[in-house]
């Protein structure tokens, strides 16, 4: 079994991301499954490009996104992604949507591929703050679960995807006092316990 984890580059002015930070620690394999790291760019259009690439390449059985949630206080694995794409700030290539379509004539929405609540227990059972989340947002994050899952339902049929947002770590709150923050190395435990539910599933 082969599991695809991406993580973003950072993004809004800030020198880390938490999320490709966590996934370039995680273990080269949990639970029998080999763990394949894949680094994308804050970038709408440009993130999925990068993961079908490595999915064409790879063709894993699972593609587990993360991505940074600024003020999260939980490890997060996401139930839905909308067909939406609107940004607060501009990504990293300078472009900012305006709240048109992730996929033109596509679906509204779709739900995770994953037990996202299995996911979430275990992350809890691991000491950690988990729980599911029912937005990912209108920025890259839900972009790319987006086409991910689009890209499952349309051309993967056998492959199973979703996304997981992460809250800040530490180093980041020296500019913003007011954001939860987890230990690198607990936000790295609770994505292997995650990671671990897909191994066994």
């Amino acid at each position: 079994m082969k599991i695809l984890v991406t993580g973003f580059d950072p993004f809004g002015g800030e020198t880390v991301n938490p999320a490709w930070e966590a996934v370039s620690r995680l273990p080269a394999e949990t639970g029998g499954a080999e763990i394949v790291k894949l680094q994308v760019p804050t970038m709408f259009g440009r993130a999925p490009e990068a993961v079908l690439r490595e999915v064409e390449r790879l063709r894993p059985d699972f593609v587990v996104s993360v991505g940074q949630a600024a003020g999260r206080t939980a490890i997060t694995p996401e139930r839905i992604a909308i067909n939406c794409e609107e940004a607060s700030i501009p990504d990293n290539a300078g472009f900012q949507p305006a709240g048109g379509p992730v996929v033109e004539g596509g679906p509204d929405g779709y739900f995770s591929l994953l037990p996202v609540k299995e996911m979430a227990a275990a992350i809890q059972a691991a000491g950690l703050p988990g729980k599911v989340s029912n937005t990912a947002g209108t920025y890259v994050c839900n972009h790319l679960m987006y086409h991910i899952l689009h890209a499952c339902h349309t051309r993967y049929p056998g492959m199973r995807s979703g996304f997981i947002h992460v809250p800040c770590i530490p180093e980041q709150q020296a500019g913003h006092p007011e954001w939860f923050a987890l230990p690198l190395e607990e936000i790295v435990r609770g994505l292997t316990a995650a990671l671990e539910v897909l191994a066994n599933d």
